[in-house]
């Protein structure tokens, strides 16, 4: 498939099918970082809901609420158990009341690319699920992982059996669990854990039937990177085409992290502002092909907390949210910014919140690039709202742009 711009025929289905919101003016909260699972945090999150709403955040992903022999969540077993590190089913069940009063939709992370087996197959791996709800045999689990289903649809996990997709018993059981999340736990929206290593078709296929108000898949892919210095490369069309492939692929039902305009955007705020403009004049990440499907964000508990795997340069934040939170695209906002790092950062995000949403910002905007260059980025979006960001001196030249909001490299006017 190639670049996709408009996207309209896919709007109608996916209000029919579930998956994707319809009026595009959802900002997300990742309500969540790598050592939330040490603390007691649904109940910690549950002080949280009040000022989340009143900021303008309209879903809030929660980490993965099952019984994991991971702390973090990543790596389930009892999937109908929900007393996790986290906190017990009774606290989750008071956080997501309360989220509810307050029009907050709650996102579950569903991680079922792999599964933690209770008792050991015939080749001595534990891939069986006996005594436990959805008691699989080694059939459940792909081959390449040690089991005796099918190969693999996608990319293997390693160390853990991997879930095949393949099956009609196993996507029956996926099924009834998720819209048991849906139905009996209150959950509204789904976020897919590595969805690279199961085809698309079956987010699709999960998305038709469970129905969530809204899903987004983590499809992370590599940038591309040329030796000998590794620097990232202008061009990363190939990136973004796979994202809009695997988005396709689930019949356009499930948004995807725009993790091409993160890799681009942590870039460029380190004096190459000139990566924020393609050679069609256009952003360079999945925002600039397919916005109302691109999640865009600065960072995550992979890339950022205490994994940083991938990390936004700490100084140029404010830099990253002055862009997403201006554009098209669905943006992202995660904790450790809103709530770790000072009232300051907290006020000027929820400043560009209330922007975006007082100007009517949404995910199909307009973009019109006035200037990429090292030290300068500025753009109108749907003629309302006009931005820069960078240490180059720039100001819209029309008298009837007003300075909304400004700080350390970056500022916002609308008319």
């Amino acid at each position: 498939m190639g670049q996709m711009v408009s996207d309209d025929k896919f709007e109608e289905q996916a209000a029919r099918n579930g998956g994707i919101i319809k009026n595009g003016r959802e900002i997300l909260f990742q309500a969540f970082n790598w050592e939330s699972n040490k603390h007691n945090w649904w109940s910690k999150l549950e002080e949280k809901v009040t000022d989340l709403a009143e900021s303008g955040f309209t879903s809030a992903w929660l980490p993965p609420p099952t019984q994991s022999l991971s702390r973090e969540g990543y790596l389930p077993q009892n999937l109908y158990c929900l007393d996790s590190c986290y906190g017990s089913l009774s606290e989750l069940k008071s956080l997501l009341h309360k989220m509810n009063e307050h029009n907050l939709r709650a996102m579950a992370d569903v991680v079922i690319n792999h599964r933690i087996g209770t008792t050991q197959g015939s080749n001595g791996m534990y891939n069986r699920y006996d005594g436990i709800p959805i008691s699989w045999d080694e059939h459940a689990v792909t081959s390449c992982s040690g089991g005796k289903g099918n190969k693999s649809t996608g990319d293997n996990f390693d160390g853990v059996p991997n879930i095949d997709h393949t099956q009609t018993f196993v996507r029956k059981d996926i099924i009834e669990w998720l819209i048991w999340l849906r139905r009996s736990v209150s959950f509204q929206d789904f976020r897919f854990d590595f969805t690279k290593g199961y085809a698309a078709k079956f987010v699709k296929e999960y998305i038709e039937e469970s129905k969530p108000l809204f899903a987004v898949g983590e499809y992370w892919d590599s940038c591309e990177y040329s030796p000998p210095d590794y620097r990232l490369n202008y061009n990363q069309d190939n990136h973004r085409q796979r994202i809009i492939n695997w988005i396709d692929s689930t019949g356009g039902l499930c948004a995807a992290f725009d993790f091409t305009t993160k890799g681009i955007l942590q870039e460029a705020v380190k004096g190459e502002l000139w990566r924020l403009r393609d050679p069609e004049g256009k952003p360079p990440g999945v925002m600039g092909w397919w916005p109302s499907r691109s999640v865009t964000f600065v960072e995550n508990h992979d890339t950022g907390s205490t994994q940083g795997h991938w990390p936004f340069p700490s100084d140029h934040i404010m830099e990253g949210y002055a862009y997403i939170l201006t554009h098209p695209g669905i943006p992202a906002v995660f904790y450790d910014h809103f709530y770790d790092q000072g009232s300051s950062l907290h006020e000027e995000i929820a400043k560009l919140m209330q922007i975006r949403k007082c100007q009517d910002i949404q995910s199909r905007s307009s973009v019109q690039i006035l200037e990429a260059k090292s030290d300068l980025y500025s753009a109108i979006i749907d003629e309302k709202l006009c931005m820069k960001i960078g240490d180059g001196s720039w100001c819209p030249s029309e008298p009837e742009w007003r300075l909304a909001a400004s700080g350390d490299r970056y500022a916002v006017w609308h008319k």
